[in-house]
């Protein structure tokens, strides 16, 4: 028999703890060396005195099973507030056991709590597997949006460049 599963708030003592799982989720989207943040830069993130973001954990038997990391947004069409899930993440020997599935719920019950007109994320479009649960969800793929970035010295020159 499986262990209940728990999720919980993140603690400012788990911050180790996720930027461990941050760098398994980058090294499995193939990309480990963009990972140029720190675990103090993490903590200052979620528990500084200006908190931009907020996570979760998912654990079974108090180990940690996956975690769902998220901040605010807002819709000026419907000028309210939303949710932008920015990873979720559930190591390959958690996976197929619900853990993904209850972090979405759990995110997604705190954006209902919270009034949110929505709960948006993206997905790398070669990850199978995470498309097609978005897709059972019953999640709108926005194949019309394109997802824009300046980051780095294109944002430092953006600040130049526009008048």
């Amino acid at each position: 028999m499986t262990a209940e599963l728990r999720i919980r708030p993140a603690r400012e003592d788990d911050v180790e703890l996720l930027f461990s799982l941050i760098v398994q989720l980058a090294t499995y989207e193939r990309a480990p060396e963009q990972v140029v943040g720190t675990p103090e830069l993490l903590r200052d993130a979620l528990f500084g005195p200006a908190p931009a973001a907020e996570a979760v954990i998912a654990e079974r038997d108090r180990a940690a099973v996956g975690f769902a990391l998220f901040h605010g947004s807002f819709s000026t069409w419907e000028c309210r507030p939303g949710l932008w899930l920015e990873d979720l993440y559930v190591p390959p020997e958690h996976r197929r056991g619900g853990v993904g599935g209850a972090l979405l719920r759990h995110v997604a019950a705190i954006a209902v709590e919270r009034g949110c007109a929505r709960l948006e994320w993206a997905a790398l479009d070669w990850n199978a597997s995470a498309l097609s649960f978005y897709e059972r969800l019953g999640a709108e793929l926005l194949p019309e949006w394109k997802l824009h970035r300046l980051s780095s010295e294109a944002l430092q020159r953006a600040c130049e460049l526009l008048p």
